[in-house]
């Protein structure tokens, strides 16, 4: 994975989508929902989602997500874009059983391999506005959202974050993810694509113990 620096944490927004909300039976939020996956969940282009045993269901969550390029601290919408150093595809895999089990979401979103991430490119803020993001497994397409469907905008979102911790070089801000999700099996292949961007592609398998 060739990401400018292993980040310090990876920031991801929950229901930024509008039908992503309806599909879970929730309101949308009246600000940012915002929680943490680990570092040690990140996983590389070919390598294997490991469905951890107990977990239950384990949904696939196709996202477009953000590199953080230098220290950002307090940052005005603005100049967002300024501060960013790529764009790549990302898969916030989820037990989604868990999720609904626990107050909050560590647990269900934390585990090793569940932060599939691609190869990042140059983020140009022009071209932003027009990215798409599509799921597939075993080739059938499953998700697929575009940046002008989300609730929160990623200049928003970043001068939302950063008004509550620092973001360092190399941190991923992951924007959402549209609806469609669905479980994953062992055996299935789950591919994120952003067009003219780039495509991360993984393997699932059941965790060996």
């Amino acid at each position: 994975m060739s990401l400018p620096n292993r980040p310090t944490k990876i920031l991801c927004v929950g229901r930024n989508y509008r039908a992503h909300a309806e599909e879970l039976g929730q309101d949308v939020p009246t600000e940012p929902l915002i929680f943490l996956k680990p570092p040690s969940s990140l996983l590389a282009n070919g390598d294997a989602i490991r469905l951890p045993r107990g977990a239950g269901r384990v949904d696939h969550e196709g996202e477009i997500a953000v590199v953080v390029g230098r220290r950002a601290h307090r940052v005005g919408e603005d100049e967002a874009f300024s501060y960013l150093a790529g764009v790549v595809p990302a898969n916030d895999v989820t037990a989604r059983d868990l999720q609904r089990k626990d107050s909050q979401w560590t647990r269900a979103k934390g585990f090793d391999t569940f932060c599939p991430v691609g190869e990042p490119v140059p983020l140009d803020p022009e071209e932003w506005p027009d990215l798409v993001v599509r799921t597939r497994v075993n080739g059938e397409l499953r998700q697929e959202g575009r940046v002008s469907d989300l609730v929160f905008s990623l200049p928003f979102l970043l001068a939302y974050v950063t008004r509550i911790m620092t973001l360092e070089p190399g941190d991923l801000l992951l924007t959402g993810s549209p609806p469609g999700v669905a479980p994953l099996q062992a055996g299935d292949r789950v591919e994120v694509e952003i067009p003219g961007v780039g495509t991360v592609e993984n393997p699932v398998e059941e965790a060996s113990a």
